[in-house]
């Protein structure tokens, strides 16, 4: 399949000569198209959908990317797909059929459980093809539970984030084994690009986060929860101000998103540890490439498995050293001993909430002279755009969507 380049050079989408999907009309449906990596993805692949002539739907309430969305070629569809009413789902299968029926669509793409179950029924009554991606991993011991996230394994095509969903998906629904395929979450390197970012945009980051000229920043950049390590990088910060490392700044970007108590948990700790000034909350921010630049060290500690590890990705290529909880999917996207001989590193693996082991790394990635810095960025940018590249998520989702319609792949019956 060829590729056509896009604005600044980068190869990212399928070209449009003779694609199976021209004409097409492909449904996403999804809650919200706010922040998140299934929220982007949506809006990616409507865009891909868009570049090979193909009409891209997406059934959602609204949010802050719809307006991206539209610009990319993308339709919005307004739908109150967040329910989780038992009563309103019902009817929103009635109403996302008729939808489809009306505006032709070849097929249904569902990225989230509420809107999944609606759209399986809706595609079930027309007799189209229902794809399903797991972004992430779905709890739940109850047999009630249990059945709901079903609906993810219930796909013609169940598509996983990673290798580490696949088998989770695997070890939850062994029916669903032939019908996964593992495609990585994609990354546009045309925009998480060093050369792509202005030093205005860094320096107005710096500012925005009181960051001295003299100061380095650790950035942990994730949504304020427990599992996404917050408390792990206050405490290694503390054991590094001991072990006497100076003039850091330990950034944590991300939206509370409702939850004050765990706000006030994170402060009483920065006060507890001594460390206010040094250890910041920023809140949201809107330019990643930016972050990731003006970071020397990216942390990503989760406490739990994460899904993916976009945010790794995206630290890599930008040539700035990561350290990861060696936890779910984030270790297949970093490369670093045992797995791999030191020189072929692409950054740090540390036991999930061992904040002596991710102050070591991040004291050792800090401590990385000039040259070993570059290589060790340059391998990193090389081993992302290998694997993780836009090109290659975009590519193999709508190569899944063109072998559901030409009967290349065996549909479920039930």
């Amino acid at each position: 399949m060829s590729f056509s380049a896009r604005p600044g050079g980068a190869a990212a989408f399928p070209s449009s000569k003779l694609h199976p999907l021209a004409g097409r009309t492909v449904l996403q449906i999804i809650p919200e198209l706010e922040a998140g990596g299934a929220e982007r993805t949506t809006v990616d692949i409507a865009e891909g959908l868009a570049h090979v002539g193909a009409r891209a739907l997406v059934a959602t309430e609204g949010g802050r990317l719809v307006g991206e969305l539209q610009t990319k070629g993308g339709i919005w569809v307004p739908f109150r797909a967040a329910t989780k009413n038992p009563f309103s789902m019902l009817v929103n299968v009635r109403k996302l059929a008729r939808i489809c029926h009306t505006e032709g669509v070849s097929l249904v793409h569902a990225r989230s459980r509420a809107p999944a179950w609606v759209g399986l029924g809706a595609a079930r009554a027309l007799n189209i093809p229902f794809v399903t991606t797991y972004h992430g991993s779905y709890s739940g011991r109850s047999s009630v539970k249990v059945l709901y996230n079903s609906v993810m394994a219930r796909g013609d095509v169940v598509i996983a984030n990673s290798h580490y969903t696949g088998d989770l998906i695997r070890s939850a629904y062994p029916q669903a084994g032939e019908r996964i395929r593992v495609i990585h979450r994609g990354t546009d390197f045309s925009v998480f690009s060093p050369g792509a970012v202005q030093p205005e945009r860094i320096e107005a980051l710096r500012k925005a986060w009181e960051v001295a000229p003299h100061e380095r920043v650790v950035l942990l950049a994730a949504r304020l929860t427990g599992w996404k390590g917050q408390k792990v990088l206050i405490e290694a910060a503390a054991r590094l101000r001991d072990a006497g490392l100076a003039d850091v700044a330990y950034i944590l970007a991300g939206d509370p998103q409702g939850r004050d108590s765990y706000v006030k948990e994170l402060d009483a700790l920065i006060e507890a540890r001594r460390l206010k000034g040094i250890v910041r909350r920023v809140g949201h921010c809107t330019d990643m490439p930016a972050a990731f630049i003006a970071a020397s060290v990216v942390t990503v500690p989760s406490t739990e498995p994460e899904a993916f590890g976009r945010s790794a990705v995206e630290a890599q290529a930008m040539g700035t050293p990561v350290v990861v909880s060696d936890l779910g999917a984030v270790p297949e996207t970093v490369l670093a001993p045992p797995a791999v001989p030191p020189h072929e590193r692409t950054g740090w693996r540390i036991p999930p909430g061992d904040a002596e082991a991710l102050a070591a790394a991040v004291g050792e990635a800090l401590g990385l002279g000039a040259s070993a810095r570059i290589a060790l960025g340059t391998r990193a940018r090389a081993h992302v755009e290998r694997h993780f590249s836009l090109e290659r998520m975009v590519s193999g989702t709508l190569d899944v969507y063109s072998a559901l319609l030409e009967g290349r792949f065996t549909r479920r019956t039930s």
